[in-house]
């Protein structure tokens, strides 16, 4: 095992230094690409919907069975053609735009094929790390790349809103190509090898994604952050659906004032990302993903009271304890999931969670683009925040609520006790 931070690790310093370039374009484009979409292509709010569907179809559609070929291939690889694919399309924006010829309907295109590319690689992502750092570095090493999370989110939002009045939404697009492209760079200086995939228990799809499926299902406690995180992610995708217009139309919010708020949260992530292990191993693993939640989570609620003045400040402050308890909880799941899960199958568990997490997003997507018909959109967003918020129930009401600590060596079969 080594010994000290584990930025002494050359290879984690790299994978650590590719996720800083990719994160901060991925939180680029989530304030770019909508601001994109309203203010240049003058988007409904039903179109919106259809942009965040879009973003995460390919976890519905392609979740399950990109797990078994995950587990078929070199992750790192697949790594590398999936930040290769994001560079391409999202580059694609810019040269559309100059040429004059950008519409709505290559947007959607361009999101859909950046959201297949990043289901292969958050797969192999999340599977290639126990392999990189070993298992009993898994707290030290989700919480190092939460904390880059957390900082794009605060620099990515606030970046992509000056730009935007600066430069423009499509040129502000190319960031985020660029920020892809520099991730994969870095990763293919990694030189620790991964295990062999065993591909010679592969020969048919279903029954291996059966076995991804019976083991993520099969555990109580991970049954239970399943449903949490799926449920919060349904209504997070409804509020993602209309948040920009319920910021720049009813809140009436200019786009730098929309990139910092929307950047704000990203404080509380790293002071989350920072504390999340300390916190974890002082009131223990099961209790980190369940009390923090429920403690700080309902502090979203004072997000659709954002207006200008003192209730913008109000808002703000409401996404700083959420974002610090969101972080909190991801860094203690993520870090239980691959601790106990063997490495062959890794990538059709982190599969099987992401199809049934992420699967539920479009559907918040099409949701809040209903909701921001219907209700308007601070009604659409009430709602929204409201339904992410009662997600924490699941875990509140699970067993893990009578436990302090989870088990966290590897299970050997492929049902879990």
């Amino acid at each position: 095992m080594r010994r000290g931070s584990l930025f002494s690790h050359a290879d984690f310093r790299r994978l650590w230094a590719g996720d800083v370039a990719s994160q901060l374009g991925t939180f680029v484009g989530t304030t770019a690409v909508p601001l994109l979409a309203v203010v240049t292509l003058a988007a409904t709010p039903f179109q919106m919907g259809l942009l965040t569907a879009a973003e995460t179809l390919a976890f519905l559609v392609l979740g399950l069975p990109a797990g078994v070929w995950v587990d078929r291939l070199s992750r790192r690889r697949v790594m590398l053609t999936a930040d290769f694919t994001r560079f391409l399309m999202l580059l694609s924006v810019p040269l559309a735009w100059w040429a004059g010829v950008l519409t709505l309907a290559q947007l959607l295109v361009v999101v859909l094929i950046v959201g297949t590319a990043t289901v292969f690689f958050d797969v192999a992502y999340q599977s290639y790390l126990p392999a990189l750092v070993g298992r009993e570095r898994l707290l030290e090493g989700n919480a190092k790349l939460q904390a880059v999370q957390s900082t794009a989110q605060i620099a990515g939002p606030s970046a992509a809103g000056v730009l935007v009045q600066l430069v423009t939404a499509a040129n502000t697009v190319l960031v985020t190509s660029v920020g892809y492209l520099t991730s994969a760079l870095f990763l293919l200086r990694i030189r620790t090898k991964e295990p062999e995939p065993d591909r010679g228990r592969h020969a048919r799809l279903l029954p291996q994604i059966a076995e991804g499926l019976r083991f993520v299902f099969s555990d109580k406690p991970l049954r239970a952050i399943v449903a949490t995180t799926s449920t919060a992610n349904l209504f997070g995708g409804a509020f993602g659906a209309v948040q920009v217009l319920f910021l720049t139309r009813t809140v009436g919010l200019p786009p730098a004032a929309v990139g910092a708020l929307m950047a704000i949260g990203g404080v509380g992530g790293i002071v989350g990302a920072v504390f999340s292990g300390a916190l974890t191993r002082r009131i223990g693993q099961s209790r980190a993903i369940w009390l923090v939640p429920l403690l700080t989570w309902p502090f979203h609620l004072l997000v659709p009271l954002a207006a200008p003045g003192w209730r913008f400040g109000l808002a703000a402050f409401g996404l700083v304890i959420g974002g610090f308890g969101l972080i909190t909880y991801n860094v203690a799941q993520v870090s239980y999931r691959q601790a106990i899960c063997p490495d062959r199958l890794l990538g059709r568990m982190n599969a099987s969670v992401r199809f049934v997490v992420w699967g539920t997003i479009p559907f918040g997507g099409l949701l809040g683009g209903a909701l921001g018909e219907g209700l308007g959109l601070r009604g659409a967003a009430w709602v929204a925040i409201t339904g992410e918020v009662a997600a924490a129930l699941w875990v509140v009401c699970s067993p893990l609520r009578h436990l302090r600590d989870l088990p966290t060596a590897a299970k050997s079969g492929s049902g879990a006790a």
